[in-house]
C-alpha cells in the first residue's frame, strides 16, 4: 500500500520533497512548483512539511500572551485591502489617550500578558515624537512589558519627519523602550504587486531598507506575506526568497507569519476584482512549502488563528508550522474587514487545542524563549480571563441549569475510541 502512494506523487515534487529534507536549499523555481502542488503531491508536501517541523523544533507549540493596542485608526494611505482605516473627520475615527493606552496595558497585564503589540493608522498629523511617546508612556508605568511595536510603514513615515539617519532613529526607538518590530507592511515584496494593491505605500526597497537597518541595531522583527488577493506563485516564491536573503545576512527574523487575505469588507475584491482570500488548499500549501523553503534559516512558522480559523489552524500545525500565535485581546485590522473568528483566544483555550492534536503546550516571549511548558494538563494554571456571560437558549426554565446540575457525566476515555 505505501508503494501505491509512493508511485501517486510526480517524480518531479518527489525528488524537491526528498532535497527538502535532505538538507539542500530550495529554489524560487522548487517553491513554485510545491504552490502548485494538487491531490497527492499536496499531501505528500504536508507530510514532508511536518516531518521537517519536528527536526526542526519538535513537537512543542508554542503561543504569546500578548494584546493587540491599535492606538488610531487614523489613516490616509488608501490600502485597497484595508477595511481598518478611517479618515480623521469620520463619526468611527479614534486616537487613544495615554490614559486609554495604560488601561488597556493594565488588563493585558492583569491577564498575564508579557507583550503588546501596538500599531495604528498613518495619522500625516503624527510624527516621530509621538511614537516615542507611546513607547516612554508604557514603560514609565509597565517596564517590564514587552513593546513589539510600530510596522515598517509606520516607521517610514515616522523616520522622514525625524531627519535623522535611519539607524540612528531607529536606536531611539529603542532606547525609549521598542523591543521588536512587526514584519507587516509586507503584503507582497513586488512593486508591481504593490502598486496595485497601495500605491502610496512604501515599496519593496524600502521596506528590505528598514527591516535590514533595523537588524543591524539589534532590533529583531517578524516577517509577513499575505497572499490570496492577485499575487501569483512566482510572486510568492520571490518573496520567501528575499526573507531567506535577509535572514541568511542579519539572523534579525524571530518567526514568519503567513497572512491570508482577508476579503469581505474591503475595496480590492469588491470593486477590483481579487480573489475571495486563500482556499484551504492554498492556506495549508502556503505553511507548508515556507517551512521548507525557509529551513534552516527561519524555522518558527506561525498560524494566524484570526485568519484561518482554530480548526484550519489546527490542521496547519499538523503541516509544517509550530506556532499558534498570540491570545490578541483585541483585534481590529481582520475584524474590521470581515474575519469572523474571533478577537481573543484565551491561553487555556491554545493548551486544549494544542493538546486536542497530541502536542505539548508552551508559553513564549515574543523572542521564542519558553517560559513555561505545560506536559500535565492537571497542574495547568487557572484561567486569569474575566467572567464570561453566556447566554443560553431553549426554554427558558432549564436556562438556569437547575434541572442537569444533579447529573453525573461518563469519564471519557482518553485512550482512543
Amino acid at each position: 500500500m505505501l508503494e501505491r502512494l509512493r508511485a501517486a506523487v510526480s517524480p518531479y515534487i518527489g525528488r524537491i520533497l526528498d532535497d527538502a529534507l535532505s538538507g539542500k536549499e530550495l529554489t524560487t523555481k522548487d517553491a513554485v512548483a510545491l504552490l502548485k502542488a494538487e491531490g497527492p503531491d499536496l499531501h505528500a508536501l504536508l507530510q514532508a512539511a511536518d516531518l521537517a517541523r519536528k527536526e526542526d523544533v519538535g513537537d512543542d507549540i508554542s503561543y504569546v500572551v500578548c494584546r493587540n493596542i491599535n492606538f488610531t485608526n487614523v489613516c490616509y494611505v488608501g490600502c485597497s485591502f484595508c477595511g481598518f482605516a478611517r479618515h480623521r473627520d469620520e463619526a468611527e475615527a479614534f486616537d487613544r489617550s495615554d490614559e486609554e493606552l495604560l488601561a488597556k496595558c493594565k488588563d493585558a497585564v492583569t491577564r498575564g500578558a508579557t507583550e503588546v503589540c501596538i500599531q495604528g493608522g498613518i495619522d500625516p498629523n503624527k510624527d516621530h515624537h509621538d511614537y516615542r511617546h507611546i513607547l516612554t508612556t508604557i514603560k514609565g508605568v509597565y517596564p517590564e512589558l514587552h513593546i513589539h511595536a510600530f510596522s515598517p510603514e509606520e516607521m517610514d513615515h515616522a523616520h522622514k519627519k525625524s531627519g535623522m539617519p535611519l539607524a540612528e532613529y531607529l536606536r531611539w526607538l529603542v532606547d525609549a523602550g521598542l523591543g521588536t518590530m512587526p514584519g507587516t507592511a509586507a503584503e507582497i515584496l513586488d512593486d508591481d504587486v504593490r502598486k496595485v494593491l497601495s500605491p502610496n505605500k512604501l515599496m519593496t526597497g524600502r521596506w528590505i531598507e528598514i527591516v535590514r537597518t533595523a537588524h543591524s541595531v539589534g532590533l529583531r522583527s517578524t516577517a509577513t506575506l499575505m497572499y490570496g488577493h492577485i499575487e501569483q506563485p512566482e510572486h510568492v516564491a520571490n518573496h520567501l526568497g528575499i526573507l531567506r536573503s535577509i535572514q541568511r545576512d542579519t539572523g534579525g527574523f524571530t518567526e514568519f507569519v503567513p497572512l491570508g487575505f482577508i476579503h469581505e469588507k474591503n475595496t480590492l475584491y469588491n470593486h477590483m476584482g481579487a480573489r475571495a482570500g486563500a482556499t484551504m488548499n492554498e492556506d495549508l500549501r502556503m505553511v507548508a512549502v515556507s517551512r521548507l523553503f525557509l529551513r534552516p534559516w527561519i524555522t518558527n512558522i506561525q498560524v494566524s488563528w484570526v485568519k484561518m480559523g482554530i480548526k484550519l489552524g489546527q490542521m496547519a500545525l499538523c503541516s509544517g508550522a509550530n506556532d499558534f500565535g498570540g491570545t490578541l485581546m483585541e483585534e481590529s485590522i481582520s475584524r474590521e474587514s470581515g474575519s469572523d473568528h474571533g478577537e481573543n483566544t484565551p491561553a487555556e483555550d491554545f493548551r486544549k487545542y494544542i493538546r486536542e492534536i497530541g502536542r505539548t503546550p508552551v508559553e513564549r516571549s515574543t523572542t521564542y524563549q519558553v517560559l513555561r511548558r505545560f506536559e500535565d494538563p492537571a497542574l495547568d494554571p487557572p484561567s486569569l480571563e474575566p467572567d464570561r456571560q453566556v447566554e443560553l437558549s431553549g426554554p427558558e426554565r432549564w436556562r438556569d441549569g437547575s434541572r442537569v446540575r444533579d447529573i453525573e457525566l461518563p469519564t471519557p476515555n482518553l485512550n482512543g475510541y
